[in-house]
């Protein structure tokens, strides 16, 4: 991973941070209007330091809202794909226990290593994985990103990744990673399109993605669990991709990339004529909206992490590494 620099030589890097920003704020339009870029250079997102700074933060924000069950606790630190999983959990629980989360254990995130690539304009964004106490051996795999320099840091996506997993990123003489364009088409995929890719795969199937959990396991359990003796499943599977659901790639020694990705998803459960609807469990109940009669309608927002191949390496596959998928919202019918 990317080394650590000296006091001196971050304290410079965050003045030409500043001073670049400035540039981009005394821009001026023909109007006079100003108008705010950002950096126009090729600079490191951020420093070390910072990114340091900005886990603690999520990490502190996001042990107050789990321990009180109240999303406005951390609401300014998460967004994306995160940021919605975050905010349904928590309402659910807010809904089954009003006093708090009785069994709410301090996250704390040890070993952090930060890969912190160099790009011009905004959004600026890093990665940091670390060790945790919750989700077993995997490493916890974050990526934070901001609008702007007066912005607060927010995670936008959280993946669960098995340490012997993560691939090495490639970096230059300081240690600054590469960022990829989302239109790359130098990668078995461009990242813009992995969304609907994964999306596309799972109704239909196809070689464009590896064999894997979640891959040809959740399409071979799906269809498992379409057909059941009084109860239909049917599955809706979409692309998200906007605003701060946009993927996010990293470039990795091989040539390939690391990207994160989003999707969205909705499984209809529907009871035949004398059957009903299996029924859901409380954290299910407390986002449903309506009469559970004879359907009931989930809706998921999944992040994922996915190897993405150099275009004609050996192999060609997506392999996705990581998924991390959350229920927003239900509906009766």
């Amino acid at each position: 991973m990317s080394r650590v620099r000296g006091p001196r030589r971050l304290r410079r890097l965050e003045r030409k941070v500043l001073a670049a920003a400035a540039v981009g704020v005394l821009s001026l339009t023909a109007s006079g209007c100003v108008v705010v870029h950002g950096e126009r250079e090729v600079l490191p997102a951020t420093t070390r330091a910072e990114a340091a700074e900005a886990l603690q933060r999520f990490t502190d924000a996001y042990n107050r809202a789990d321990k009180a069950y109240d999303s406005s606790l951390d609401a300014a630190y998460v967004t994306g794909a995160l940021g919605a999983i975050d905010a349904a959990r928590l309402k659910a629980g807010h809904a089954n226990s009003p006093g708090g989360n009785s069994a709410h254990t301090p996250l704390k995130l040890t070993d952090a290593r930060f890969t912190i690539p160099e790009k011009a304009g905004w959004p600026r964004w890093f990665v940091a994985d670390a060790e945790a106490n919750k989700g077993g051996d995997a490493r916890w795999l974050l990526v934070f990103t901001r609008e702007g320099l007066s912005a607060k840091w927010r995670a936008a996506y959280l993946t669960l990744v098995a340490p012997s997993a993560m691939p090495k990123f490639r970096t230059d003489a300081d240690g600054w990673a590469e960022a990829v364009p989302a239109d790359s088409a130098g990668l078995t995929a461009p990242p813009a399109e992995l969304s609907q890719d994964y999306a596309t795969y799972l109704k239909d199937g196809g070689g464009s993605f590896a064999p894997g959990t979640y891959t040809s396991g959740w399409r071979e359990l799906r269809a498992k669990d379409s057909v059941r003796p009084g109860l239909a499943t049917q599955y809706i599977d979409e692309p998200l991709t906007d605003g701060a659901y946009a993927p996010l790639a990293l470039r990795t020694t091989d040539g390939g990339a690391l990207v994160f990705f989003t999707t969205h998803h909705y499984q209809k459960q529907t009871a035949a004529a004398g059957a009903s609807v299996p029924a859901p469990n409380q954290s299910v109940r407390a986002l449903t909206k309506g009469e559970i009669k004879q359907s009931l309608t989930m809706e998921f927002v999944a992040g994922e992490v996915a190897l993405d191949p150099a275009r004609g390496a050996d192999g060609g596959k997506v392999t996705l590494l990581g998924r991390v998928q959350g229920l927003t919202g239900a509906q009766g019918g």
